[in-house]
């Protein structure tokens, strides 16, 4: 099986799983925590180099206050659990987006964890919070025009250079769980050649099993970056 070296997934559908179940939805949260953590380590026993996750959007301030108190409750209890094994597996965390204004203590164990791990080069542990696509989008034409910049000297590459994501490669797989089809403002410009894979299991269900036969539809594609099958198969 070829790994892909960059995986993205928006992690949806937790509220309508515990809906389905007679659970609150911090419950569909909680259980999509749990999911989180093995395909995190799933990926990483696999070799897959990247793994973004879509953690909070900027839209999801506009949920109801306890549920995103639940939401960054759960993030630092999950980032306070797992910073040793992250460690121990060699996984970097990063974050996608800005943590500004984000609560205090969210913040702070973010930063921490990011410090411990550092050093770590096995693979990458994107965490997309507080993020927006187009927003993303607009902070680096800006960063460029505060540089100067002139037009004529702005390539795909120096503008790649200021989004959250310098210095990784694009995500070669896009996951969206619960039936949703949709990119929901999620990595944008680097999601231009990414191969999609929906499914309708809603995230709390999405097993490693489930990632793996993700991967294994995207084998079955031929990827041909606007060449032709043809030219493709001369190769």
């Amino acid at each position: 099986m070829h790994i892909p070296t960059h995986i993205a997934i928006i992690m949806d559908g937790n509220g309508r799983w515990a809906k389905q179940r007679g659970l609150q939805r911090s419950d569909g949260h909680r259980a999509g925590t749990e999911a989180a953590r093995a395909v995190v380590t799933r990926c990483r026993e696999l070799g897959v180099r990247h793994l973004t996750l879509y953690t909070f959007s900027k839209e999801n301030w506009s949920r109801p206050k306890d549920e995103v108190r639940t939401l960054f409750d759960l993030l630092t209890t999950f980032l306070k659990r797992e910073e040793k094994s992250l460690r121990e597996q060699g996984i970097r965390l990063k974050v996608l987006g800005d943590i500004g204004d984000m609560p205090l203590a969210v913040r702070q164990v973010l930063r921490h964890v990011m410090r411990q791990t550092a050093e770590c080069t096995d693979m990458t542990l994107n965490l997309a919070l507080n993020y927006s696509g187009r927003e993303e989008i607009l902070r680096a034409a800006r960063a460029l025009a505060a540089q100067g910049v002139s037009p004529e000297d702005i390539t795909e590459e120096s503008f790649a250079n200021e989004l959250w994501t310098a210095g990784q490669p694009d995500p070669d797989l896009v996951i969206r769980t619960s039936g949703e089809l949709r990119l929901s403002n999620y990595l944008l410009f680097q999601s231009a050649y990414a191969e999609f894979y929906f499914t309708d299991i809603y995230w709390p269900d999405f097993t490693p099993a489930e990632l793996e036969k993700a991967i294994e539809d995207l084998n079955g594609r031929q990827r041909r970056f606007g060449r032709t099958g043809d030219q493709l198969d001369g190769e």
